[in-house]
């Protein structure tokens, strides 16, 4: 039997895992529209927390002031990085010229970015939230305040590293471990969220061998996560050949990438079959099995859109809703495919 505070729990972590898809999508949404430098400074915009509609209400020497501000922050992260042994890095920040070019005012990218942050806040917001509610298991699964609480410190430093992601002026491996961040915090959520569902009910037995299934929805769980990395090189190849052609001639961006196309291209169709295979693996077993079911099918729904979204981006000139598509499709994909882990791992194959 579920108690209400534990109820109220589950709910806040279900809609800390939308809320976090969503600024996924917002996400999205400002990489393709070449938003991100839309707030040049963080956590204020233009340093105000409602951002400007009009050029005439900076001040005349905003530009400077923001590169001075930009190159002051980037100063002290490269002394972090040397502090980690990373000197390469930290000199390449040091004399990346693209930090000095000032960007322009433009209301539009301002409140797209704006908007992406506020959604941030948002999800900070509910994260905050479960920990509050995840007292509730202090005396019977303490794993969940444990968790609870690894997550917001998770997001408080997925912030800090956004604030380095304005200030290096997207630089390409930040913005990576940016999205890897986004799957770390997706994946708490969705175990914390699992396992207080999970908490008052008894393992699934069911009669087929289920440890094929779970190694092989592990190994799909793996090549999706390549693959979102792979996306990610994809999506940064793209930022500097769109730069260099002064972002015209979309026709030919994808073309100009490389190898790092090729391979996320291959590997779309691994990842395929081994979806396809999980699905057939969980409707032979789990015949009756409502939850492993719908997820399968939510999955392959989900790989879907994903393609033809990914098509689009390949073959018909980068469209800029395809890319947040893209991105959110494949998040999903993987939270469908974590969950799914999750349901059969806790299920055993009944033995007489």
């Amino acid at each position: 039997m579920v108690s209400r505070s534990e109820q109220r729990f589950i709910n806040i972590n279900l809609i800390t895992i939308v809320v976090t898809l969503l600024v996924i999508l917002a996400g999205g949404i400002v990489r393709s529209t070449g938003s991100g430098m839309g707030c040049p400074d963080w956590p204020k915009c233009f340093d105000r927390y409602i951002p400007p509609t009009d050029v005439s209400q900076l001040p005349a020497n905003y530009k400077e002031k923001y590169v001075a501000g930009r190159l002051k922050k980037n100063e002290k992260f490269a002394k972090y990085l040397e502090s980690m042994g990373k000197v390469a890095l930290a000199d390449s920040i040091r004399h990346d010229k693209s930090i000095t070019i000032p960007e322009e005012f433009n209301p539009t990218k301002t409140w797209t970015e704006y908007l992406n942050r506020l959604a941030g806040v948002a999800a900070g917001i509910f994260l905050f939230l479960t920990v509050v509610y995840s007292f509730t298991y202090r005396k019977t699964a303490k794993r969940i305040i444990i968790l609870s609480i690894l997550n917001l410190l998770v997001v408080g430093y997925q912030g800090w590293l956004g604030s380095i992601v304005v200030s290096t002026n997207l630089a390409q491996w930040v913005v990576t471990v940016h999205m890897l961040l986004a799957l770390v915090i997706l994946a708490i959520s969705i175990y914390t969220y699992n396992y207080a569902k999970q908490l008052n009910k008894a393992p699934s037995v069911i009669m087929y061998r289920i440890a094929w299934l779970k190694g092989f929805l592990f190994f799909t769980l793996v090549i999706s996560i390549v693959q979102i990395v792979l996306g990610t090189e994809v999506r940064e190849g793209v930022d500097v050949i769109a730069k260099s052609l002064s972002y015209g001639s979309k026709n030919t961006w994808i073309s100009k990438v490389g190898e790092v196309f090729s391979y996320h291209r291959d590997l779309a169709i691994l990842v395929v079959i081994a979806n396809a295979v999980v699905y057939k693996m969980v409707i032979d077993r789990f015949s009756g099995k409502a939850a492993p079911l719908l997820t399968a099918r939510l999955m392959l729904i989900t790989l879907l859109i994903q393609l033809l979204s990914g098509f689009a981006l390949a073959y018909i000139a980068f469209p800029s809703a395809a890319q947040a598509l893209h991105i959110l499709f494949s998040t999903l994909l993987f939270s469908l495919q974590f969950y799914l882990y999750l349901l059969v791992y806790r299920t055993s194959t009944y033995k007489q």
